[in-house]
């Protein structure tokens, strides 16, 4: 009988708290159909792919959003990368780097129902590399790509934060 009734409770408490996870938040301020659009940089266009990817796929992932064109969507977001900035963060024991900060500035710009928001995202993610080493290519996609995922998880706990103050 006493398991019966704080078993009761426990669902009681649980159910009652009003707990909503932080995407309902977010999907509040942009709606369920949602359309992206990233200005490609001139100074590296190959980045531009990396991070309507990265945007593309935390819609769908996160927010549990669909992505549609522009004329059916709730909310159009306009993303646009800065430089990537590379900074050494260690160095060895003879003075190469081996290690590097990649941060990414991301400039978002929401329209929605006719309103325009702006929103500045930073991500940053550390890498590691062999002494007196080239950053490859792989290397720099990667780093980019993972900061980027950074800036938008950002960028989502703006929009969840602005939609629980509503």
């Amino acid at each position: 009988m006493k398991k019966v009734i704080l078993l009761l409770l426990a669902l009681l408490v649980l159910t009652s708290c009003g707990y909503k996870p932080s995407s309902k938040f977010s999907r509040d301020i942009l709606g369920e159909k949602i359309s992206t659009s990233v200005v490609i940089s001139q100074t590296d266009p190959e980045n531009t792919v990396l991070i309507k990817d990265a945007v593309d796929g935390a819609i769908v992932e996160t927010l549990q959003a669909s992505l549609t064109s522009r004329s059916h969507s709730d909310s159009h977001l306009v993303f646009s990368i800065s430089a990537p900035n590379y900074t050494p963060i260690q160095y060895d024991q003879n003075g190469y780097v081996i290690a590097y900060r990649m941060k990414i500035t991301l400039n978002i710009v929401r329209y929605t129902k006719g309103k325009q928001k702006s929103y500045i995202a930073k991500g940053t993610y550390d890498f590691s590399v062999t002494p007196n080493a080239v950053v490859t290519d792989q290397e720099r996609f990667d780093a980019i790509k993972l900061s980027a995922a950074k800036a938008i998880d950002s960028f989502i706990a703006q929009l969840s934060s602005e939609g629980a103050r509503k």
